[in-house]
């Protein structure tokens, strides 16, 4: 039986190691094709660990972290996040980000997705504040080379729970894909709904 439970800020301490593991596992797969490495990982969930806004839904298999979904307010994001917003003409005090979900393959299908986003949600609005809620998602090409045979991307879920494609925001951002000698900015695109 999968629990779900949520945790902030440094009640995360205990988990940097899992879920460094756990991201650099689910984001080898497409469409990321992440080389990642642990170092890396704990200095990136620092941030998280760091902000007392934060929330991080984990997933547990009898305490083993088999899924994990993270967020906090934009505010608190980098420059490559805040940008696009604030040339939209939005208030980032009024977003609230939601950072990656990653789930190994054998736990996905069973509504831990949906609970994801349901918990990341429920923390925004028990913070108070939040108008919106967004994430971004990487965009690859159709005919990616690496793009497995049947794949299904995301977006008809993420409709079903209320968010929409925004065009008109976009950002970059650098990682070492698994076929890269070096790191490369990749398009992200940002999704998003109203908080109500």
């Amino acid at each position: 039986m999968v629990e779900i439970k949520r945790f902030s800020g440094d009640q995360l301490g205990q988990y940097i190691a899992e879920l460094a593991d756990l991201r650099i596992r689910v984001f080898r797969e497409f469409p990321y094709l992440y080389d990642g490495n642990p170092e890396y990982e704990k200095q990136y969930l620092k941030t998280y660990t760091d902000t007392a806004a934060s929330v991080i839904v984990l997933a547990l298999d009898q305490e083993r972290v088999v899924g994990a979904s993270t967020a906090l307010p934009m505010a608190c994001e980098t420059d490559e996040f805040r940008k696009p917003f604030i040339d939209a003409g939005f208030n980032t005090d009024e977003v609230f980000y939601c950072g990656e979900s990653v789930l190994l393959p054998e736990y996905r299908g069973q509504g831990i997705g949906v609970a994801f986003f349901d918990e990341r949600e429920a923390h925004a609005r028990a913070l108070g504040g939040f108008r919106y809620s967004c994430f971004c998602a990487v965009q690859r090409p159709a005919d990616h080379p690496r793009r497995p045979v049947g794949y299904q991307p995301l977006d008809q879920f993420w409709q079903r729970r209320g968010y929409q494609r925004r065009e008109d925001l976009n950002t970059g951002y650098s990682w070492k894909d698994l076929d890269e000698a070096e790191e490369s900015v990749k398009p992200m695109g940002f999704w998003i709904r109203e908080l109500v």
